[in-house]
């Protein structure tokens, strides 16, 4: 089973795919996990990568492509893996499906976690971190037991500059003017499915669990 996950910053992606790898074994590959591991690797796709940012310029499709062809090969990925938050576009897009292809390979769905501009402003920038640990907590939904430290380890916590509501709000507009092009040009093909990503997590994973098994 090859999935998509498509979903705007913090819309749970990354958390539903854990628990999909969880349930049937499928590694989650995401574009920044892995363009960090190519790049402590030292790939020939890393190399290139390497330069670009180096340079103060985004890592062009095809490096990116490249560096996700050579993921993809990987032994974990021949039952099926989960593309968490890739393609961004519909370039990306054509340019997975092409490399697909090459590889006797397809996306069998892909699922799109909707959510509104409202939810996600409430849910990430209430969002919290640990400075000593990494532990995250949030405001509302898991606060920590004392105000500002950690429960773990009693580090500070802290709200990363690019939860405030003001860039939440712009990453939202960005989103979701790429991903209504991505809805089209996936539903042309009849696998893109598109979920209420709002919901509780469970309700969200079992709705998951009934496309895979569809």
């Amino acid at each position: 089973m090859n999935l998509i996950f498509l979903g705007p910053p913090g819309a749970g992606k990354g958390t539903q795919a854990k628990m999909v790898t969880g349930r049937y074994g499928i590694p989650q590959i995401s574009t920044g996990d892995i363009l960090r591991q190519a790049l402590k690797d030292k790939t020939p796709m890393g190399v290139k990568a390497k330069e670009f940012m180096d340079a103060g310029k985004l890592v062009p499709d095809d490096v990116v492509i490249g560096i996700i062809n050579d993921r993809l090969r990987e032994g974990d990925c021949k039952a099926g893996f989960i593309l968490d938050g890739f393609p961004r576009t519909v370039a990306q897009a054509e340019a997975l499906s092409g490399l697909l292809g090459k590889m006797g390979r397809q996306i069998d769905a892909v699922i799109d976690l909707a959510v509104e501009e409202r939810f996600l402003v409430e849910r990430l920038t209430g969002r919290r971190t640990c400075k000593n640990c990494g532990m995250g907590y949030h405001i509302t939904f898991s606060p920590a037991s004392k105000t500002g430290v950690c429960d773990k380890c009693g580090g500070e916590l802290f709200q990363r500059d690019d939860d405030n509501e003001a860039t939440v709000i712009k990453r939202f507009k960005v989103y979701k003017e790429q991903s209504e092009l991505l809805g089209a040009h996936y539903s042309a093909g009849g696998r893109y499915r598109k979920i209420d990503g709002a919901a509780p997590m469970e309700q969200v994973f079992k709705r998951i669990v009934e496309i895979i098994d569809a």
